[in-house]
């Protein structure tokens, strides 16, 4: 009779070792300062780039701002079943396990080389954690080779005339016999020993992370005052007019916010142009700077959605920069880069037409935020920031539609997304018990660029009533309102819809974000007692 042990402890192996790899991988990045080469981070890139609009669109809406711890959550899953199907199969057959420690190694690598921003050392996390899986494993392995206590002697000389001995055997047969078994105690040591490896060096390679070098500088930073500061916000506006940088939306693809290098860190100004420039963050603040308070929002945003903030920018405008340099007649787009490759289309007119488009180097008092761009991003009234609020900026090219497409239009998004009249109920929260009584209905109300003329509330089925529009600094941000409502008892639906400033009315129809953002009027149901 032959037995095989059961393959727990193979898969374990396999595991801490695949684990062992990946720790290594983010080590290496973090200490070679390209956290975004780690091999779990650029195969989920690829991953982002490569799933289809419905699926990003469904992932945004459904998780939020989780959808990349989410994300990266989901491969280490997959990587753990792999990694234990390469513990078994290097358990049946050591020859197995280098050669599977190269593909993933493999992977890896191609996947950090064919990043849009790619280097050629982002391939060294890969290949440095595919020897330290393919040498974790080995020793694993070995610890589950078969021992034979006095006892199982005796029990192989009755049942097999001619026993074999474990040399004989071969470790790939692994023909125990009845009673063999591994040393378990060996082989729990070195799991130890190598699953605490990997923790310490995980856990190293995130504190390099937090303490990186980027925030640093970043913390150091001291920005100019503005040459014009935006005035202050008018009286008579509710709190959270600007939103806190700790509660504005994020929406990206990066799945690790760029470490930006602020010594090495340049601004390019080519393509369709006369007289190309390169700019360092010094030369930016030596430029007179503006303050404005601005709204942005996403193209994701569902009606009623919450990717929608107004922050006080500093910045630098861009309209004079590309007078400067010379944008060539014919030049109707300009393509912002990200330092992670990320490309932005923003539509030439939309940047000369009067407008205050930013190079952004402050937010709400402060330097950017790391992840909202740090050290500067670009900001466009009236546009949505998929095509007009690049952040971790370092190229803008003058170049035309017709010659590229940007990150989104390759996937099917329109090349010029508009801001569209839209409004929202914030309070009272949808199914909210409420009190019989006068209840106030408030919310806000955005149409960038055009300004809000009015906006109305409807209760069931009856008449369109106007809101009170609260003050507001200027056309580019939202508008709060605020309705009294008379409230009767029972179950009942209310809806808002706004008119912007050239007299269009928000569209009842519900339309999805994609390809250039959503239409519709936002309704909640709330029960009045």
């Amino acid at each position: 009779m032959k037995r095989t042990a059961f393959p727990a402890f193979p898969a374990l192996a396999g595991v801490l070792a695949v684990a062992s790899g990946a720790a290594v991988a983010e080590l290496v990045a973090a200490l070679l300062g390209r956290p975004q080469a780690g091999t779990v981070v650029v195969v989920g890139s690829v991953l982002v780039d490569a799933a289809p609009t419905p699926v990003k669109e469904f992932a945004v809406a459904t998780l939020g701002t989780a959808d990349k711890p989410v994300l990266l959550g989901a491969i280490g899953v997959v990587l753990a079943v792999l990694a234990a199907g390469l513990g078994i199969a290097a358990w049946r057959n050591r020859a197995v396990g280098p050669a599977g420690a190269a593909v993933l190694g493999l992977v890896g690598t191609a996947a950090a080389l064919t990043r849009p921003a790619a280097q050629i050392v982002d391939a060294l996390p890969s290949l440095v954690g595919m020897l330290v899986i393919a040498g974790a494993l080995l020793p694993l392995l070995r610890a589950l080779r078969p021992v034979v206590t006095e006892r199982t002697r005796r029990s192989v000389s009755l049942t097999y005339p001619k026993p074999r001995s474990l040399t004989e055997t071969g470790d790939d047969e692994h023909d125990e016999g009845p009673g063999a078994g591994v040393d378990r105690r060996a082989f729990l040591g070195a799991a130890a020993l190598v699953g605490a490896g990997a923790a310490a060096v995980g856990g190293i390679a995130a504190l390099l992370g937090r303490s990186s070098g980027a925030a640093q500088v970043r913390e150091s930073v001291r920005l100019p005052a503005a040459a014009e500061p935006a005035p202050p916000l008018p009286s008579g506006i509710d709190p959270g007019f600007v939103t806190a940088n700790s509660d504005f939306y994020r929406v990206d693809t990066a799945l690790t916010v760029p470490r930006v290098d602020l010594a090495s860190w340049r601004l390019t100004i080519g393509g369709l142009v006369d007289s190309p420039v390169e700019l360092s963050f010094a030369d930016l603040l030596d430029r007179p700077l503006v303050e404005r308070v601005v709204t942005l929002n996403c193209v994701s945003n569902e009606v009623g959605g919450p990717y929608i903030g107004t922050a006080r920018w500093l910045g630098v405008p861009l309209a004079p920069l590309l007078r400067e340099v010379g944008v060539r007649q014919g030049a109707d787009e300009l393509l912002a880069r990200s330092v992670d490759g990320m490309t932005v289309g923003a539509p030439m007119a939309a940047l000369l037409d009067g407008r205050e488009p930013l190079l952004c180097v402050g937010m709400n008092g402060e330097p950017l935020p790391l992840e909202h761009g740090f050290p500067v991003r670009m900001l466009t009234p009236g546009l949505l920031g998929y095509v007009g609020a690049c952040k971790w900026v370092t190229e803008l090219e003058a170049t035309t539609f017709d010659a590229v497409d940007a990150y989104w239009v390759e996937r099917g998004w329109a090349p010029q997304g508009t801001i569209k009249t839209a409004s929202r109920i914030d309070r009272p929260a949808p199914f909210a018990p409420l009190a019989g009584g006068t209840a106030t209905v408030a919310g806000v109300a955005w149409a960038q660029g055009r300004g809000i003329r009015a906006v109305e509330v409807r209760v069931d089925d009856g008449p369109w009533q106007p809101a009170t529009l609260l003050p507001v600094p200027s056309v580019d941000t939202w508008v709060q309102w605020r309705y009294d409502w008379a409230a009767t008892a029972g179950s009942h639906t209310l809806a808002v819809r706004a008119t912007d400033g050239t007299g269009a009315v928000q569209p009842e129809e519900r339309v999805t974000p994609f390809p250039d953002g959503a239409t519709g009027w936002h309704t909640i149901t709330v029960s009045v007692s």
